[in-house]
């Protein structure tokens, strides 16, 4: 294989992608039927108890931002992930459990929201940085690239297959398939070949590892402006669940399978999204206002469907365009930063990504239920726009840009990047 699946030569590589692509489908399955219950069954379509069950369920990746770093680098990264998938798998069955049984509660699914939270604050930043260990430097931003290629093939699959399951059993029974599926991400990290790992620059360990983190960061102005971009972009734009779910219910009037069905629609973009940033040598400042503008401007027009349909095709633009900023930003950070200082790094980068939320989602779920599902959208689109904004400011300050009009056409030119 050459090109875009290029990083599928590598064995490691290969069978880490198959493992964790069953799991993927999972987690959306998860995600959408939880969604679901919390709007529709636990509440009288509630988007503010929506927003609380995201604020939970990612608000971790900032609290335990001081050992989730220091874990990703200094900890053997395939056991550490074995730990996690595994803790987060009991976490679904305990859900599946109660919900089949008629037990649960809006209380149980902001407990285990939790519980889910601070396994996954482990687990992303080692699954990020994991994927240095699978394949040489060179095939890293590939490899990234397919890793998000392949979380939102499972988001195109897993919400429309949720929503029919959700419409015919029930959602008990989503959460208990989730469950299921952390076996294969088990069997696969079971399956890896220890001596093909590229197990590079290990720190030793020693006080104040993740200030050196933060310190290493604050050097650098191209990370601060992403990382910045990113807070903006991911705290109030990434908030699909509400933005899908409230328009769907109180505006087009959709039910379970229409719902998941929208979640499925975005995936198309993001899938393609993900597969242009594969094809990609290297991303670019470029890539990553393209796509925020791209995204401010889909969610703007969101905004103003009048019909699910329509709103549907805009998703598809929407996923495209967070896919191309979010890639291509996890990608710029990883490539940029030195190996040694790579997990903690990423650990900052998946605490903004998410940890955000906990911020974000409440107050898009306030004004959803107070000013209506379009206002929020509104919201959305303007950080997309804010996100332009700071990208073009780094670049007037530390790169030189410079717009000239030349025979009727912009000409843009910036200085190179010095770290």
């Amino acid at each position: 294989m050459k090109g875009t699946f290029r990083s599928l030569n590598i064995r490691n590589y290969r069978i880490w992608a198959g493992g964790a692509l069953v799991s993927n489908v999972g987690t959306w399955m998860q995600r959408t039927a939880q969604d679901w219950i919390v709007l529709t069954q636990l509440t009288n379509h509630n988007a503010t108890a929506v927003g609380i069950v995201m604020g939970l369920q990612f608000g971790p990746q900032i609290l335990l931002l001081p050992v989730t770093g220091f874990a990703a680098d200094h900890l053997d990264r395939r056991k550490l992930l074995m730990a996690t998938q595994l803790a987060m798998g009991l976490l679904a069955l305990g859900l599946g459990l109660l919900t089949v049984t008629g037990l649960v509660q809006l209380w149980h699914v902001y407990m285990f929201a939790f519980g889910l939270g601070c396994v996954a604050a482990f687990d992303a930043p080692a699954r990020q940085t994991f994927v240095s260990d699978l394949v040489t430097e060179a095939e890293l931003s590939n490899a990234v690239a397919l890793n998000s290629t392949s979380f939102n093939a499972a988001r195109m699959i897993g919400p429309a297959c949720a929503g029919l399951l959700v419409a015919s059993v029930g959602s008990g029974w989503v959460f208990l398939l989730n469950a299921a599926s952390y076996v294969a991400v088990l069997f696969s990290l079971s399956r890896l070949r220890i001596d093909e790992l590229h197990t590079r620059h290990k720190v030793p360990r020693q006080r104040g590892s993740l200030v050196d983190g933060f310190r290493y960061v604050w050097h650098r102005p191209d990370l601060k402006a992403i990382l910045l971009m990113l807070f903006l972009f991911g705290t109030f734009g990434l908030n699909f669940p509400i933005f899908i779910s409230t328009m769907s219910v109180t505006v087009f009037h959709q039910g379970a399978s229409k719902y998941g069905l929208l979640t499925s629609i975005m995936a198309i973009g993001s899938v393609t999204g993900a597969l242009l940033a594969a094809r990609r040598e290297k991303p670019t400042m470029a890539l990553l206002l393209m796509g925020a503008g791209i995204f401010g401007a889909g969610l703007t027009l969101a905004a103003l469907m009048p019909n699910y349909w329509l709103f549907g095709l805009m998703l598809i633009v929407i996923g495209v365009s967070a896919q191309t900023f979010t890639t291509s930003a996890n990608s710029t950070i990883q490539l940029s930063t030195e190996p040694a200082m790579r997990g903690r790094v990423m650990a900052i980068f998946m605490a903004i990504a998410l940890g955000g939320t906990p911020l974000g989602a409440p107050i898009v779920g306030w004004v959803a239920d107070g000013y209506g599902p379009r206002w929020a959208l509104a919201v959305g689109a303007a950080a997309g726009f804010g996100s332009v904004l700071v990208g073009l400011h780094y670049l007037m300050k530390y790169r030189n840009l410079r717009v000239k009009l030349v025979e009727g056409r912009l000409h843009f030119s910036i200085d190179a990047l010095v770290p």
